[in-house]
C-alpha cells in the first residue's frame, strides 16, 4: 500500500511540474513560478513562454487554505505582461497569511516587480535586472481625455502598490519610470539587483539558500 501511494504522489508531483511548474517539498513550502509573459484576458502564441493568471490564483487559494502548505517561494524570471493580471497576483500574495519569500532571478521586469514586493521577504541574485517604466497600453485607442485619465488612475494603481510594499521614495521610482536617456526606443531604466536593493524596493541581495532560510524563519502560518 505505501509503494502505491509513494508512486501516486510522484505522479501527482510530476502532473504539478507540467501543469503549472509547482512542486511541493518535505518541507511543505512550495514553489510558484512566474517566467515568461504575465498572460491577461488575450491568449498569448503557443510559442511564447507565460504565466497565466487563472493557474496561479487558484494554486494560491488552495495553498492558504491547505495546513500542509507551510510556506511560498516565488520564483521570478519575466519580462512583465498584463498590468492587472500582474496586479491581481500582486495583491494575492500580499493578502496572504501563508509565509512568502520572492527570488528574482533572470529578470523580474514591469509587472513583475510589484508580484516580487508583495511577498513577505524579497530577494535578488546580484545579476537579476528590473526594467521601470510607464503603464502601456495596445489597441484601439481614443484621442480622448477619459483614454489619458484612464491610463493615469492605472499607473498611480501600480506606483501605490510599490510604494505601499517597498521603502523606495516616489521620486525616485518616478524618475527611473520617466528616464528618457537610457532605453533607446523606450522610456523607463534598467536597474540591477544590487541597485534595487540599495534603492530600497528588494530587501536583500541572496540566492535560493537564503530564500529558503528566510522562509523557514518566517514560520508557518496559525
Amino acid at each position: 500500500m505505501k509503494e502505491t501511494e509513494n508512486a501516486v504522489s510522484g505522479d501527482e508531483k510530476k502532473g504539478d511540474i507540467i501543469s503549472f511548474g509547482t512542486i511541493k517539498g518535505k518541507s511543505g513550502n512550495i514553489v510558484v513560478p512566474i517566467i515568461g509573459q504575465i498572460e491577461g484576458h488575450y491568449i498569448l502564441p503557443d510559442n511564447q513562454k507565460t504565466t497565466k493568471y487563472e493557474h496561479i490564483l487558484p494554486l494560491l487559494v488552495g495553498a492558504e487554505q491547505d495546513p500542509n502548505v507551510k510556506g511560498i517561494l516565488v520564483l521570478i524570471n519575466t519580462v512583465g505582461g498584463d498590468v492587472e493580471a500582474g496586479l491581481a497576483i500582486a495583491e494575492m500574495l500580499s493578502g496572504m497569511k501563508t509565509p512568502t519569500v520572492s527570488l528574482v532571478l533572470g529578470g523580474g521586469h514591469s509587472i513583475g516587480l510589484p508580484i516580487a514586493l508583495a511577498c513577505g521577504k524579497s530577494f535578488a541574485v546580484p545579476s537579476a535586472t528590473m526594467t521601470i517604466h510607464p503603464v502601456r497600453i495596445s489597441g484601439t485607442v481614443l484621442g480622448v481625455p477619459q483614454a489619458f485619465s484612464s491610463l493615469e488612475r492605472m499607473q498611480e494603481r501600480v506606483m501605490g502598490f510599490i510604494l505601499s510594499h517597498s521603502s523606495a521614495k516616489r521620486e525616485t521610482i518616478e524618475r527611473l519610470m520617466m528616464n528618457t536617456g537610457e532605453l533607446t526606443t523606450d522610456v523607463g531604466s534598467v536597474i540591477t539587483g544590487e541597485q534595487a536593493v540599495e534603492l530600497g524596493l528588494i530587501d536583500e541581495l541572496g540566492g535560493i539558500s537564503d530564500a529558503l532560510s528566510a522562509l523557514d524563519a518566517l514560520g508557518g502560518k496559525s
